[in-house]
């Protein structure tokens, strides 16, 4: 069977946003990369270091298809002879001359929903792309750029330390070991997870949303009214501001002087304004997603692992917001305990519900450096600095999955 982490985002696709008629790819997940200067790479040497990582991790190969005699939806490890001794995956070449012309490449890497092919396993492709003209002799300089996209049903972001890993080993020693018989799989864990009793889980997700009206969305204002039944265009609108340096120093200090993380304070922070724009709802509800990957075995695997919990506050307008956010921490140390007990458990202990909006509002909280390591990779002896672009779709729209999300990036350098 499938994971339950693969089938939430399966199941995503289809029901949330319209399969038929896809507008934007929700969740593609495309890795721009350039050469840094007086770096080359070869394009024939990068190919097999692909085969060769792509082979070791079934995940790469994976495909997803629902079994209707048994109800559920099946994961199967593609072979070179399913396909006919076809790639496994795709590598393509192509050409730019201005960045007008690269942008729109990486608007369609990123947006087209016709990029991947779950029900066939094609659920990775390599995105070569040279600068005024492919080279003669298929070397890439620091004019061009290399893309590694992936659908995301079968690939986390925690999963690219491993594939970038592997895939500098292959390219460097043009060979790359594994022993199926002694490495935990992910077809392994999607087993072992179905067959998990979780009991303490269970009891603990029952009484932490009793009487939630989990179906009952949010009074959020809106410009729209939309129909239950209306699928979703995956269309938003993004603002985005920097706290500045007075206030993020004070952030700094009241979350270290009230001993709470800044994630904790920050969710506090949202709870207090969404009770504010819900023009006073005490019992609010939202999404947020965790890494899965609550087993030490399971950080070496190339997969999708990512859970989404609910997090609910029932927020007394009385207390000090001090006080808020100590519930606020107190409740989060809990659901992040148990965030192991896949939303679909969660959501089967509530037959009644029919949609569980409290998903369509997120909380995201990531800390990093802002000129992160993670974002350069090394392939052979040759440097790769991550791009970052925009997700726009137009002027004023951006690719979204959700009706209102916050999302905060913490400076580790402040």
């Amino acid at each position: 069977p499938a994971s339950f982490a693969q089938a939430r985002i399966w199941l995503d696709e289809r029901i949330r946003f319209n399969p038929e008629k896809p507008k934007v790819a929700i969740y593609n997940m495309p890795f721009v990369y350039r050469l840094q200067s007086s770096h080359t790479l070869s394009v024939k040497h990068l190919r097999h270091a692909l085969h060769l990582t792509v082979n070791k991790h079934p995940s790469l190969h994976t495909s997803l298809h629902f079994d209707i005699e048994k109800n559920l939806l099946m994961q199967r490890v593609s072979t070179h002879e399913d396909r006919n001794n076809n790639n496994m995956f795709s590598i393509i070449e192509t050409t730019f001359e201005t960045d007008e012309q690269l942008n729109q490449i990486l608007h369609d890497e990123r947006r087209n929903p016709h990029l991947f092919d779950l029900a066939q396993g094609l659920v990775f492709r390599c995105h070569v792309i040279y600068h005024e003209q492919i080279s003669s002799n298929h070397i890439l300089s620091d004019k061009d750029v290399l893309i590694f996209n992936f659908h995301h049903a079968l690939i986390d972001f925690p999963s690219m330390k491993i594939f970038h890993h592997d895939l500098n080993q292959a390219y460097t020693t043009g060979q790359l070991l594994y022993d199926d018989n002694t490495n935990l799989r992910y077809l392994d864990y999607a087993v072992i997870e179905q067959q998990m009793s979780m009991t303490g889980a269970s009891m603990f997700w029952l009484d932490a949303l009793h009487d939630c009206k989990l179906s009952q969305p949010l009074p959020l204002p809106f410009d729209r009214y939309r129909l239950s039944s209306e699928h979703r265009s995956g269309r938003g609108t993004s603002i985005s501001f920097d706290f500045g340096q007075h206030l993020s120093h004070h952030f700094l200090i009241h979350a270290s002087s009230n001993s709470v993380s800044l994630e904790q304070l920050a969710l506090a922070t949202y709870y207090v304004f969404l009770f504010k724009l819900t023009n006073g709802e005490k019992d609010l509800c939202i999404g947020i997603n965790t890494h899965g990957r609550y087993r030490d075995e399971l950080r070496s695997i190339i997969g999708m692992f990512v859970n989404a919990i609910p997090l609910r506050c029932q927020l007394d307008p009385h207390l000090s917001f001090d006080k808020i956010a100590k519930r606020v921490q107190d409740n989060m140390i809990n659901c992040i305990k148990y965030s192991y007990f896949p939303l679909q458990r969660i959501l089967n202990q509530h037959p009644n519900i029919s949609n569980p909006v409290f998903l369509d509002t997120s909380f995201d909280f990531v800390s990093s450096m802002i000129k992160d390591e993670k974002d350069e990779i090394m392939i052979g002896d040759s440097g790769f600095s991550l791009i970052p672009y925009s997700i726009k779709i137009s002027e004023n729209e951006t690719k979204s999955k959700f009706d209102f999300i916050l999302s905060i990036q913490h400076d580790l350098n402040l």
